[in-house]
């Protein structure tokens, strides 16, 4: 069963209330989305899979908690928090979201691709089913 999803408008307001805020002058947001195209098709150019039904999502939650520890000790990074998903997720249904505040416009882009490569590619277990 999917789980409520979280306003990224209150994030923000939370983010910018933070104890660190005052150092950051910029947050960015990540908001993966299941999507109708089968990765191996986006990635490999593999065709001929069939349009995604659904994705069975699950993750390592002590692994995201220390990825995020780890994050918040990257140049110039001063607040982060990321949820995640779980259980069988429809097309268009949210998988994730990050948020990263740094002090500067490249420590925050840095930091937000370095920490949602890392979630998906080490921390998160997805399997496609085709319609």
């Amino acid at each position: 069963m999917a789980k409520t999803e979280p306003s990224m408008d209150e994030w923000l307001k939370e983010a910018k209330a933070s104890e660190n805020a005052d150092q950051c002058g910029m947050f960015l947001t990540h908001n993966g989305v299941v999507r109708v195209t089968p990765k191996r098709q986006v990635r490999e150019g593999v065709q001929g899979i069939g349009d995604v039904a659904q994705v069975e999502f699950s993750y390592d939650a002590a692994g995201v908690d220390a990825a995020v520890a780890e994050a918040l000790t990257w140049p110039g990074v001063h607040y982060v928090r990321v949820w995640l998903n779980e259980g069988a997720l429809s097309v268009g249904e949210s998988i994730m979201y990050v948020m990263i505040g740094a002090d500067i416009r490249p420590n925050c882009i840095d930091a937000l691709q370095k920490l949602v490569g890392h979630i998906k590619n080490d921390l998160v277990v997805e399997k496609e089913i085709y319609a």
